[in-house]
């Protein structure tokens, strides 16, 4: 909601703009006032609505139009103010001012004014206002309201301000038709999703329990008992179907909300919609969407114990048929209050754990999650907004790591989800390898990777369950990714995958170790197809041979086809866990290569240091004919000789 009003008064000359002005200033009738009156600040303490509102006069003349229409341009809501006792500058609304302002563009809320009330001879209210005011209104959607007053008196001048005020802050226009007199559509579908998310448990009522939380959320203050009964009578009585087993349904939420924009209670309805997310134009808010989660370089993003609650109960809730599993229908019932299903361009749900129906189950809700978190922490923000996070901040709902080099440097992560690379050549068994570990059974028939593919799944590591995410990119992205330093610093393992039984996969990765700077990171290499007959490498040693030589364990030998993956998902997740067991060459090459330049430059100033106290120590102790003679000299020579040696 804005924090600022700009009020213009415009109408024909003689009509009282002025006059309304300065009677609201003064609190009582100036017969003498200016011709235009400068603009006046109105400080928001002293507002119903707390913004800071301000009022511009204007004139009319030939002299003035200039300022006129710059000012027009300005204003947030104009009030076209005309007297009673002229029906010429009433008739010239329709017929010059209002196609003046959409001339100029200008597409804001208009207030119609009727100023000098005082001259209907006793009379100051008009029964044939709305008969006058409805075909102006019929034509010109911005007009929101009529407003009589009398700057004399002075009567109902504060009203027109007023409603001004709230035409800007709580417009007719994006919620109500008022030709049809009907809730627009884009309003009708925000509120429909503020009601189901309002329905806990989904019976397609709203009873006393959640009718209370639903004003506690947007009112902060609870509905007494007389209080619900009588707006669920007044709902009954008017709205067919409104109420149903004493619980508030979907038709009468939307009556209730009909109601309080004819009655002017806009301010309502805009209330609740500002609560669950929604900017003017009824749809849901950047800063709602994405809040203020600042993640520190070499951190991850992971669910927190109260993210996988929520995503545990919502589970629950939608799945009516209770076998433990969300089938297509109920997936789209629970991704009804979103855009839709958030994985719906990536495979899903292949890309996590299902029963044998194909319905998702609880552990692969969990564990998709958990990928998505880690992958992009902005979608899971964004769609604990729309499925209805009940806590807030929203962002209590993940939790940072600490960083990857600080955890590596100390021999151990304490992470819970862990990202791994899949490389290795065309055909080498990546993807069954991917297919396997998600529980899909193996495909025969070889399709390449043409695009980035991720699964999920959980692995228990001495009772403690962690979630381990294996993407493979395909030969498109593989380059791509591996020589890009950003992303070589993401994942806590690389699996380096060969075909056992084709002469030429070993090399492919070799090559890849050779051509990408990927030392930091844990390593694992894995002999795919080992039902094969072994074929001798064509490389310069052989894959046990070369491993040893960095240091690492042999290749895991699997065979996806026949269902022996040897717990290489298991090795996986402990060599992401313990780091420094599975750094080629050595532990100390689990930095990454600017943190080793860091190193070095870090090391060569510190000896660069030692040898110039040592030339200091030299020339002053150590010289021939020094205090420490001769046997001195020769040391301190010796040390230096050793420093260029290094």
């Amino acid at each position: 909601m804005r924090r600022d009003v700009r009020i213009l008064l415009v109408g024909d000359e003689g009509v009282g703009k002025s006059t309304i002005v300065t009677s609201l200033i003064k609190e009582s009738y100036v017969s003498h006032v200016q011709h235009i009156v400068p603009e006046v600040t109105i400080p928001p303490e002293v507002t119903p609505e707390n913004v800071t509102t301000y009022i511009v006069d204007s004139g009319a003349g030939p002299q003035d139009r200039q300022h006129l229409e710059s000012e027009i341009r300005k204003a947030h809501v104009i009030c076209v103010v005309y007297s009673i006792d002229n029906p010429n500058s009433f008739d010239r609304i329709p017929t010059y001012w209002l196609p003046y302002f959409r001339q100029l563009g200008v597409n804001v809320p208009v207030i119609l004014v009727g100023n000098k009330i005082d001259l209907r001879g006793g009379e100051v209210t008009n029964e044939a206002l709305e008969e006058e005011i409805v075909p102006i209104m019929n034509e010109f959607k911005e007009v929101e309201t009529c407003v009589e007053c009398s700057a004399k008196l002075p009567l109902n001048v504060s009203e027109v301000f007023y409603f001004a005020q709230k035409a800007v802050l709580h417009p007719t226009a994006p919620l109500y038709d008022s030709r049809d007199h009907v809730l627009k559509p884009a309003c009708v579908n925000a509120l429909k999703r503020i009601f189901k998310l309002c329905d806990k448990n989904k019976d397609g009522v709203l009873d006393d329990a959640e009718l209370n939380e639903f004003q506690r959320i947007c009112f902060d203050a609870p509905l007494q008992l007389q209080e619900l009964e009588g707006i669920k009578e007044m709902v009954r009585e008017h709205a067919e179907g409104g109420v149903r087993d004493n619980g508030l349904t979907e038709a009468g939420f939307l009556y209730l909300h009909t109601i309080f924009i004819q009655r002017g209670r806009l301010e309502t309805t805009w209330t609740v919609l500002r609560k669950f997310g929604y900017a003017e134009d009824l749809r849901l808010t950047e800063s709602f969407l994405s809040p203020k989660f600042d993640v520190p370089y070499d951190c991850s993003v992971e669910l927190s114990p109260l993210g996988y609650h929520f995503f545990t109960d919502i589970f629950e809730t939608y799945d009516k048929d209770q076998d433990g599993a969300l089938k297509t229908s109920e997936l789209e019932d629970l991704f009804s209050t979103s855009p839709g299903n958030p994985w719906a361009s990536q495979r899903f749900p292949d890309t996590t754990l299902v029963d044998d129906t194909g319905a998702v189950t609880l552990q692969g809700w969990l564990a998709q999650w958990s990928m998505t978190t880690l992958l992009d922490h902005k979608t899971t923000l964004a769609y604990l907004g729309y499925l209805g996070y009940p806590d807030e901040p929203r962002t209590s709902a993940l939790q940072i790591t600490k960083p990857r080099k600080v955890e590596r440097r100390k021999g151990k992560s304490t992470r819970n989800v862990f990202l791994c690379y899949v490389c290795g050549a065309a055909g080498s068994g990546k993807t069954s390898l991917l297919r396997a570990f998600a529980g899909k059974p193996y495909q025969e028939a070889y399709e390449p990777t043409s695009k980035p593919i991720s699964v999920v799944n959980a692995v228990d590591i001495d009772g403690s369950e962690k979630y381990l995410v294996l993407q493979e990119f395909g030969a498109r992205y593989e380059a791509e990714t591996l020589r890009n330093s950003k992303k070589t610093d993401l994942p806590d393992a690389i699996v380096y995958v060969y075909d056992s039984s084709d002469t030429n996969s070993f090399s492919y990765i070799s090559n890849l170790r050779q051509q990408y700077s990927l030392d930091h990171i844990p390593t694992l290499f894995v002999a795919t197809k080992s039902d094969l007959d072994l074929a001798l490498q064509r490389h310069e040693v052989q894959p046990d041979v070369y491993c040893r030589r960095l240091g690492l364990q042999v290749p895991v030998s699997v065979s996806v086809k026949t269902g022996q993956t040897a717990d290489v998902f298991h090795v996986i997740c402990s060599v992401a866990m313990h780091p420094n067991s599975a750094i080629p060459g050595g532990a100390e090459r689990a930095l990454s290569a600017t943190a080793r330049l860091r190193m070095y430059v870090t090391w060569t100033a510190l000896l660069g240091g030692v040898s110039a106290s040592l030339l200091m120590m030299y020339r002053t102790l150590l010289r021939p004919g020094g205090p420490l003679g001769t046997w001195g000299g020769q040391w301190a020579g010796w040390l230096l000789g050793h420093r260029r040696e290094l």
